[in-house]
């Protein structure tokens, strides 16, 4: 007969073995995070340079940029901004020349920046110039970051690209085009180069948040308190609104090694309210 385990005695085990041990994986890599400055971003950006990553920030918004840098610098942390539009291949590849200029290779490319739809209407009134916009961000954006970082990613150990990507990739509201477009494209992407990189060592995967508060995680003139109903609350199963942390900490293992089998996917972190059937 097959003895049965004590899981709470190997917990307990595991627990005092390793809660005092030192997360070392992240020191002395290079990670670059695209849109780095203000919400998603900011928050992955702490979450790395706490684990011991020099962390580029790199972010349209310079305002927005240097507030982070004297934030998480105040912190103590290993942090540097340079300013880029991803959309625009002369300055991604400036940005580049410039990591590699500072720390010879990059370890960790996080593709985090995007814009929200700026238009939300009938399709008959859509302005295709807004429509290219949003894609040049939030699809163009990640293609071209992955293109200029893959010679620095080569010469890192055991590489990884993680693109934040959207439930909205997989649902919408009515007359959400652009935004909903572009994440479904960069879902696309994410499997397009984890089967194109695999000579490189070049692990890609994606994180498609739902709905994730960063109202503490803004610039100081655009900050705001959360104000949550019940209602937002109830709507997801896990009984709350996600936060920056929630996307960091698996950002943190997908990059890791601990993931080394996990290549081309994507991860839902949304509190579970994709697969709740709401009926209102």
């Amino acid at each position: 007969m097959r003895q049965k385990s004590n899981t709470s005695a190997i917990l307990a085990i595991y627990r005092s073995k390793y809660k005092n041990m030192p997360n070392t994986y992240y020191q002395d890599k290079t990670v670059l995070i695209t849109g780095g400055a203000q919400g998603i971003g900011l928050g992955m950006a702490q979450a790395f340079a706490e684990a011991g990553a020099n962390v580029v920030i790199t972010d349209k918004d310079e305002e927005a940029g240097q507030e982070a840098l004297k934030r998480l610098k105040g912190q103590g942390l290993e942090v540097v901004f340079i300013p880029c539009d991803v959309s625009v291949e002369s300055e991604v590849q400036v940005l580049l020349q410039q990591v590699e200029e500072k720390y010879k290779k990059l370890d960790v490319l996080l593709n985090n920046a995007g814009i929200a739809d700026p238009f939300v209407g009938a399709l008959q009134e859509l302005d295709m110039a807004v429509f290219d916009k949003v894609l040049a961000v939030n699809l163009r954006g990640p293609l071209l970051c992955s293109k200029y970082a893959l010679p620095l990613l080569q010469k890192a150990e055991h590489p990884a690209i993680l693109n934040i990507s959207s439930t909205r990739a997989f649902m919408s509201e009515p007359d959400t085009f652009a935004y909903s477009a572009s994440k479904g494209g960069l879902e696309a992407l994410t499997h397009s180069l984890a089967v194109s990189l695999t000579k490189e060592r070049v692990r890609v995967n994606a994180i498609a948040p739902g709905w994730i508060e960063v109202g503490e995680w803004k610039k100081e003139s655009e900050k705001y308190t959360p104000q949550h109903t019940e209602q937002d609350k109830e709507q997801h199963p896990v009984g709350r609104v996600g936060l920056p942390q929630d996307i960091a900490e698996a950002a943190l293992f997908l990059c890791s090694d601990k993931a080394g089998f996990i290549t081309g996917q994507s991860l839902s972190i949304d509190g579970g309210m994709t697969v709740k059937m709401i009926y209102h």
